[in-house]
């Protein structure tokens, strides 16, 4: 039985920069971490690694200079810069006909409105752009490239052609040379070259191009076979959905704000982002400014201990999707709905995180009914994987919401997932099926995939 064993963690938040106060990754800080935990993993590795895979979140990017270096730290798709990008844009190409082309819902935080975003600042567009996963993988050797499931959040993707849209590109005044070549999930892009190769594990070590998606991967690597089952990948956003064979592109679909993104293995992955831990970790962040700092367990066991709250909030209201005064935002919602307001100190966090999970359960109730009226499935089975499936008060409040059988997968399934399609690579599998890669992921998964 494969083991799989964690060897290297290192925290990650975007920074305000500059007198604007925009919020920017730390390239120079991941690079160095991942780096780090690969040297690590080396060490335990003397018989030699045969290859490195990576995946992670979407839309943010780098410009590179002719060099390959970056311009400058990248963007976080949080920062509002893209307001106005969007309102924009939207006025040269319509969320409509983009929808027609993509098949995806439009998002503000999309790579399409970021670029978008650096032509309206007047930033340097450099000579290409990667998207972040990618941009790691390039950096150890590989040649540049966008894999399909990263891509497909750019929103700039022609879904019945397979190739970048040049009606989207030329609406956006993009240049269509700058991005990176599409490739599908489980492509071999090089091998490891720089100071890393000097190690003897990693002297012949390939590298492949997953789901570069961490979504993407998580949900490949759900141990689940049959139709009857939906997903919940669960973080800082709630991804409630299906797969399915191919996009789902009619009127009520798009007005339930599903989108239709690639996934491994020529799957769709059928779903809608749902704000999700955002919610939570944004309170916390008060509260531990008032002086208490809650630990995220102490707090999901004394909200379990609290009454069902009176009224529930619409956890998808755009404002709650901002950072900052996030109990100020929630209780001016319950305000304008005509509810009593929750006492914003922190002692009284149970209270907010109980809101929080019942408000984010009967969401989920509400998308896959839907889900289930699109697709035609007969659900019983939902998986829920992520860091955040670990909060089994949430888990019960979804179980008794939605009547499924809710099942905890992996909280690392996007490595589970990611594993799968490389071991599929190494078999000799390019751009490998949903069938070769499930086979590994069964055989990674935990064993005691269970009821939560």
């Amino acid at each position: 039985m494969p083991h799989i064993t964690l060897v290297h963690r290192f925290p990650n938040a975007p920074k305000t920069k500059g007198d604007e106060g925009s919020l920017h990754w730390d390239i120079a800080s991941i690079t160095e971490g991942v780096e780090a935990g690969l040297r690590m993993a080396a060490k335990l590795a003397p018989e030699g690694v045969r290859s490195i895979a990576v995946d992670g979140w979407g839309v943010d990017y780098l410009r590179l200079g002719h060099d390959g270096q970056p311009l400058t730290d990248p963007f976080c798709y949080r920062d509002l810069r893209t307001v106005a990008a969007e309102q924009y844009l939207h006025r040269h190409l319509s969320p409509d006909r983009m929808r027609e082309i993509t098949a995806i819902t439009p998002m503000r935080i999309n790579t399409l409105y970021q670029l978008h975003a650096d032509r309206l600042m007047n930033l340097p567009s450099g000579h290409r752009w990667l998207q972040l996963p990618e941009y790691l993988l390039f950096r150890l050797g590989g040649k540049p490239v966008s894999e399909r499931t990263l891509a497909a959040h750019t929103q700039l993707v022609d879904v019945d052609q397979g190739t970048w849209s040049q009606e989207i590109f030329s609406a956006a005044d993009l240049e269509i040379a700058q991005a990176p070549e599409l490739v599908e999930p489980g492509t071999d892009i090089g091998q490891l070259t720089g100071p890393l190769a000097e190690l003897p594990a990693f002297k012949a070590t390939r590298l492949i191009a997953p789901a570069c998606h961490d979504t993407a991967s998580a949900i490949a690597g759900i141990p689940a076979v049959g139709d009857d089952w939906a997903y919940i990948s669960s973080g800082t956003w709630s991804l409630v959905g299906a797969l399915v064979p191919s996009p789902i592109r009619t009127a009520q679909a798009a007005a339930d704000g599903f989108t239709n993104l690639a996934g491994a293995g020529g799957l769709t992955c059928f779903h809608v982002n749902v704000n999700g831990m955002w919610l939570l970790r944004q309170s916390m962040h008060e509260w531990e400014k008032s002086g208490k700092e809650w630990e995220v367990a102490d707090l999901v066991a004394a909200a379990e201990l609290e009454p069902a709250p009176a009224a529930l909030i619409d956890v998808d209201e755009p404002e709650l999707l901002l950072p900052g005064d996030m109990l100020h935002r929630i209780n001016a919602q319950l305000i304008r709905a005509g509810h009593t307001p929750l006492d914003e100190h922190p002692d009284k966090a149970p209270a907010f995180a109980s809101l929080i999970f019942h408000s984010l359960a009967a969401r989920y109730k509400q998308v896959l009914e839907k889900i289930s009226a699109h697709t035609g499935k007969n659900l019983k089975r939902l998986f829920i994987v992520g860091g955040a499936n670990r909060n089994q008060f949430l888990n019960r409040l979804t179980a008794e919401a939605t009547g499924l059988e809710v099942h905890r997968g992996s909280p690392e399934s996007s490595t589970i997932g990611n594993f799968a399609i490389q071991l599929a690579v190494l078999e000799g599998h390019s751009a490998p099926s949903a069938e070769q890669i499930s086979k590994h992921a069964v055989e990674l998964a935990p064993t005691d995939i269970r009821p939560a």
